[in-house]
């Protein structure tokens, strides 16, 4: 199932940001940097799989181009904006700066997480199932 997959993603990118943060609240500045790089980059190829793959996939089937991919693609910029605003602060040595927009960024994607997992992913499975071994393939190989 789709939602399995992308569930599964889900929290292999919020423990690589728990790493991220773990190291910044003991003030080891380079672990923190290597650990969120590690997260930005699973969390920007999850991000674009979304974009690239499932969202045109269930829009091509159900014709809701406006409705929830729309809005989880919105949420997707403002993930990339703090994305650069964490980035931002670890190069300039700010750990406290980084947690704080840590904080800022864990709150959206577990709201965000919670719509896809509960609402879309299901509705994924539901409108896509014939093609929910293609596309499963195509986003592991994403």
């Amino acid at each position: 199932m789709l939602t399995d997959f992308l569930t599964n993603e889900h929290r292999d990118c919020d423990a690589l940001f728990a790493d991220a943060e773990n190291a910044a609240h003991q003030g080891d500045l380079a672990a923190a940097g290597s650990a969120f790089a590690a997260f930005a980059e699973s969390l920007r190829q999850h991000l674009a799989i979304e974009e690239e793959v499932l969202f045109p996939a269930f829009e091509a089937r159900t014709g809701m181009a406006g409705g929830p991919t729309a809005v989880m693609r919105m949420e997707h910029v403002q993930m990339r904006t703090l994305l650069e605003q964490l980035q931002r602060a670890l190069d300039a040595g700010s750990l406290d700066d980084f947690l704080g927009l840590g904080e800022t960024l864990n709150a959206l994607v577990q709201q965000h997480n919670m719509k896809e997992e509960q609402m879309l992913y299901p509705m994924c499975d539901r409108a896509l199932g014939d093609q929910a071994d293609e596309l499963l393939q195509r986003l592991q190989g994403h």
